[in-house]
């Protein structure tokens, strides 16, 4: 299964996830990511050892189509189970952050297509368990599937491909400050951009854990700026939105914020994983300013002052 033949309507809030299982001391565990960053569903490939294999789970590396060298990744001894040996075990072979990453599980069931809206946010319990490597819970057939965070997993395998930034040389003074709404589930990323941009001294920064949190307060300094008559960006100077969100997705927070009189001149910057030339288009259609892949953090910084400076001088 090379790819899925659904097609999703831009910013309706909707998203496909595969779902596979990892059979972890006896039991079966039910997982999903979007298909948005899946390559290709195969069979168990031979591996090489890698250099700096600091994690059992890392299996190695195998050759993928154009010469392409894929580290191999044992969710079930990610997961803190014994290692996946059963003889049709299949290798989900994903790319993110520019990287392809191949991720070996017990099974695969099928493809779901659903609203983000259907996602639950993981409680803290479950975050501290799973080493806030779930993103997601979402309920099915009378079965849970825990959405996994990828990037979260290749990170700590391999700090390589780990979000980057060098903040050392960074700080910028009487320059003046904007104001940024940073809307992200991943509790790791928003410290990171946190730092980076309270490091800058460019930017304040008010952060949201999804995409409804921050239309409901977008929805508020709206009601405010009609109310006394004021620009909104007295209030804030532009948003900068992860894609994948529990509730809201980035695409429909941007729609939303495009398709208001007070808010649509704001920028919006998409900072995803998973950004290719069919999201980029997504992002185009909701009216999103501008896309950047991560991990570049400092990329993603430079580019934000220049937007916004655009935007309101």
């Amino acid at each position: 299964m090379a790819q899925t033949n659904i097609l999703l309507e831009t910013g309706t809030n909707e998203l496909e996830i595969v779902e596979f299982f990892v059979n972890q001391d006896g039991y079966e565990a039910h997982y999903g990511l979007n298909v948005a960053k899946v390559v290709e569903i195969g069979r168990r490939q031979p591996v090489t050892a890698m250099p700096e294999m600091r994690h059992k789970a890392l299996l190695g590396a195998f050759l993928h189509r154009n010469g392409r060298v894929v580290p191999l990744i044992d969710m079930a001894q990610f997961l803190g189970s014994g290692p996946i040996e059963n003889e049709d075990a299949k290798v989900i072979v994903t790319e993110f952050n520019g990287v392809c990453t191949g991720f070996l599980v017990s099974g695969v069931n099928r493809i779901y297509r659903l609203s983000w809206t259907d996602v639950e946010a993981p409680g803290q319990f479950l975050q501290n368990v799973s080493r806030s490597s779930v993103t997601g819970v979402v309920r099915l057939e009378e079965r849970v599937i825990f959405l996994l965070d990828l990037e979260a997993i290749v990170a700590e395998l391999h700090p390589a491909m780990a979000m980057r930034f060098d903040a050392s040389d960074m700080r910028h003074s009487g320059e003046k400050t904007y104001n940024i709404l940073h809307v992200d589930d991943s509790s790791s990323i928003r410290s990171l951009l946190l730092d980076l941009l309270n490091k800058e001294g460019r930017f304040t920064v008010t952060q949201k854990v999804n995409g409804q949190e921050a239309w409901d307060y977008l929805k508020v300094l709206r009601d405010r700026c009609e109310a006394e008559d004021r620009p909104i960006s007295d209030f804030v100077h532009g948003v900068i939105t992860d894609i994948e969100m529990p509730g809201m997705d980035g695409l429909a927070l941007c729609k939303h914020i495009k398709d208001e009189r007070v808010l649509k001149k704001l920028p919006v910057a998409i900072f995803s994983s998973m950004i290719n030339e069919p999201l980029a288009k997504k992002c185009a259609v909701v009216g999103a300013d501008v896309q950047y892949t991560k991990p570049d953090l400092k990329v993603l910084s430079v580019k934000l002052y220049d937007l916004v400076t655009e935007a309101w001088g």
